[in-house]
This record gives structure tokens, C-alpha cells and sequence, in this order.
């Protein structure tokens, strides 16, 4: 239990900062979202694992540290923080109307590679810095995974949203960001970027198969 509230608050955190920055139009949202996905990182890491992410639970989950018992509560608890950031960030800043993304034709399948291919950056990172028996007890997994997510959204963030995280999908659309009837695109693109993530690592690092208790995600 104590993991899945640790999961609930930084979701809650990363997706209410995602929504107050966007729902403001800070010009360097993707700095503050960065900096709060590495603090929580560091907050919840030695309890969760700070995964904070549905796609990055499931590489997690393909890559042997986690079993689905656990999975399933994560993913329920990082979707329902983000729902309720979601409901939180817009009643903060109450804005008067909110520009909807919904791609189609042409950028639809843009969105869907642009998703697909920085949610795989941010699982590879997670799986790569914070789980690897390479890098036991490293202090440098936050500040790795928070700075991935910052690039991700300066590089594509006006292409396909820069949600990277089904959790933050589902929170703005709840916060009118993205379309609801295009949701699919980022459970989609965002879910097969973790599940590759979690095959890649594997695939170029076969001794960490046999899995491992969970530590610091």
C-alpha cells in the first residue's frame, strides 16, 4: 500500500504541474514538469520505484522487476492522481477556454511516432539508469529520467502534446488539452513505446533477465 499512495502522489504532482503550467501558457512548462518528475523521483524511488507512469510500469513489468499483482494497483493509482491533478489544476487556474489537440490525417500518424519514440527514450532511460545491476545504488536516475522527459516535450511537445505517460494523456484530456475521441493515440503510442522499451532492454542487457526485488525502479 505504501507503493501504490507513493504512485498516487507523484502522479498527482507530475500531471498537476503538467496542467497548470500548460493551462497557463508558462513559456518553460517543460522545465517545470521535468523538474517535478526528477524531485518526486527521488522522493518516492526507495519506496515504488517512482514510476509515476503506466508505460513505464509496464516495461518495468516486462523487464522482470515488478509483478503484475503490483502492476495493475500502479497503474490504477497513476491514473486515478492524474484524474484528480487534473480536476485540481483546473480549478486553479479556471481558464476562460482551452485550445484542444486532435490530430488527424497526416498528424495523426506523426503524433503516434513522436509519442511512441520518447516514451521509449524515457522507458530505456528508467530501465537503463535505475534498474540496472550496473548502476547499484546511483544517485544520477532522477535527475537522467526528468531531464528525458524535458527534451521529449521541448522536441515534440507542439507535435503530439509531449504526454509520454497514458496518466498525463488521460489527465489532459480530463482538463479539455486532448480530445477524448483521439485518446487512443496516446494509450497507444505511449503503451507501445514502454512495451519496447522493456524488449530493447532486455534484448541488449541479457544477465539482468532473471528478475530482481524491487528498489529504486
Amino acid at each position: 500500500m505504501r507503493s501504490y499512495i507513493t504512485e498516487f502522489i507523484g502522479t498527482y504532482f507530475l500531471v498537476l504541474t503538467v496542467g497548470a503550467t500548460v493551462l497557463t501558457k508558462t513559456p518553460l512548462a517543460p522545465v517545470a514538469i521535468g523538474a517535478i518528475l526528477t524531485v518526486m523521483v527521488y522522493a518516492g524511488g526507495h519506496v515504488s520505484g517512482a514510476h509515476y507512469n503506466p508505460a513505464v510500469t509496464l516495461a518495468v513489468l516486462l523487464r522482470g522487476r515488478i509483478g503484475l499483482a503490483d502492476a495493475v494497483p500502479y497503474w490504477i493509482a497513476q491514473l486515478a492522481g492524474g484524474v484528480l491533478a487534473a480536476l485540481t489544476a483546473t480549478y486553479l487556474v479556471n481558464p476562460r477556454s482551452v485550445p484542444t489537440l486532435s490530430p488527424s490525417g497526416r498528424e495523426l500518424g506523426v503524433a503516434l511516432l513522436a509519442e511512441a519514440l520518447f516514451t521509449f527514450a524515457l522507458a530505456y532511460v528508467v530501465l537503463n539508469a535505475a534498474t540496472s545491476r550496473d548502476h547499484p545504488g546511483n544517485s544520477f536516475y532522477g535527475l537522467a529520467i526528468g531531464f528525458t522527459v524535458t527534451a521529449g516535450a521541448f522536441a515534440v511537445g507542439g507535435i503530439s502534446g509531449g504526454a509520454f505517460n497514458p496518466a498525463v494523456a488521460i489527465g489532459a484530456a480530463s482538463m479539455g488539452l486532448l480530445a477524448w475521441s483521439k485518446i487512443w493515440i496516446w494509450l497507444l503510442a505511449d503503451l507501445a513505446g514502454g512495451a519496447l522499451a522493456g524488449v530493447a532492454f532486455l534484448a541488449l542487457n541479457p544477465k539482468e533477465r532473471a528478475p530482481l526485488e524491487l528498489s529504486a525502479t
